[in-house]
């Protein structure tokens, strides 16, 4: 009986230290627990607040914003009707309105940041704004001025270069040496326009009908008949006739052909152009080309085939009236001595005449020189 109510105090006792000692370790484990949570996060409470502080922030921020303005004229009346453009910073969209009757406009929703507004209209210039709006911000822009669009008219002014060429030929028909020598065949201007196949005619024409031209012939055949060149026209009234018209008719044939049929055919331009500048071996190599070397239609110098041409041809019919027992003699000796001769035309209009002429204001200024090798010139093709 003891034995059995030993073993009971002794289970009664073991239960009640286990309940002490439970009671004990449970404060200990929850203040565990309590510190393991608060190093280890913020508490949902606290996680909460940050979030949702957050969410408000980005709404802000992407909240549009309106933009609203005026537009004026020039006198600073309001002006209606008028187109306005708006232009974002990313440039994806735009946007347009109309003014209203009292000028303003105005843009709702419009993304916060950089934009631009515009404004075109008939009859003025393209006016542009920028500016930047902030989020949920009501714009209010300046008052857009519209000024005038600047208008620019260009007036070209072209000139018929036969009329220049005509005008430019009247002034070259009064070129007279001395007062009374006719020197029509050079031009003073630097830039003078071509002749047309009809003013290449007339001024052979008027040159080969000059008065000084028949006084020349007449001269000249007296010169004949007084030596009896030619003795086969004979002495006498009749024989000075036949070696006026031969002389004449030589003039005539070389005139039109050189400087009127072949030129015409060839497109040259017959005329001798003034140099003017330069050293005087460059200028006497350049007068003396003149019989080999012209100026072309097209402003460009070539082989002058026009003066040989008509050089030849002229000597071929001279021939023919011309008393003669060796007409291929003849013709080539003749050909020869007029392709002198007209080298030194070209040396005499470049030293002498010059001085001797008087020419109008708009030719007096010399040309442009033409290339300064002969010999470059010569080996060119044409």
């Amino acid at each position: 009986m003891k034995t059995f109510l030993g073993l009971g105090f002794a289970l009664v006792l073991l239960i009640c230290c286990g309940m002490a000692s439970a009671q004990a370790g449970g404060p200990i484990e929850r203040g565990r627990l309590a510190r393991e949570t608060t190093a280890g996060g913020p508490s949902p409470s606290t996680s909460d607040g940050s979030e949702q502080k957050r969410r408000n922030q980005g709404t802000q921020a992407a909240k549009p914003g309106s933009v609203v303005g005026t537009v004026l004229d020039q006198s600073g009346a309001v002006s209606a009707g008028k187109v306005i453009r708006l232009t974002p910073e990313d440039k994806s969209a735009y946007r347009e309105v109309i003014t209203g009757d009292n000028g303003q406009f105005s843009f709702m929703n419009v993304p916060p940041g950089h934009f631009e507004l515009s404004v075109s209209s008939t009859g003025f210039g393209n006016e542009v704004y920028s500016g930047d709006l902030a989020p949920g911000q009501t714009f209010l822009a300046p008052p857009i001025v519209l000024s005038v669009a600047t208008v620019v008219t260009q007036v070209r002014v072209t000139v018929d270069p036969v009329e220049v060429a005509t005008e430019e030929i009247k002034e070259q028909e009064h070129q007279r040496a001395l007062g009374f020598i006719p020197n029509f065949y050079v031009s003073y201007r630097p830039d003078a326009a071509p002749l047309t196949t009809k003013l290449k005619f007339q001024l052979a024409w008027k040159s080969s009908t000059d008065v000084v031209t028949f006084g020349g012939a007449a001269f000249l055949a007296g010169l004949q008949q007084a030596g009896d060149e030619y003795s086969g026209f004979g002495q006498g009234v009749q024989g000075y006739a036949k070696r006026f018209g031969a002389v004449y008719g030589d003039v005539f044939a070389s005139t039109f052909l050189s400087g009127a049929v072949f030129p015409s055919l060839l497109k040259q331009d017959p005329r001798y152009f003034y140099r003017g500048t330069g050293s005087r071996k460059k200028r006497l190599l350049y007068a003396i080309s003149n019989s080999v070397m012209c100026k072309g239609d097209n402003g460009r110098w070539q082989v002058n085939y026009s003066n040989m041409a008509g050089v030849v041809s002229g000597a071929a019919i001279v021939s023919t009236y011309y008393p003669s027992q060796n007409h291929g003699l003849e013709i080539l000796q003749n050909s020869l001595i007029r392709m002198g001769e007209s080298s030194l035309a070209g040396v005499v209009e470049e030293f002498v005449l010059r001085k001797l002429t008087k020419v109008g204001r708009r030719q007096d200024s010399p040309v442009a020189p033409p290339p300064d090798t002969l010999s470059a010139s010569l080996s060119s093709k044409p």
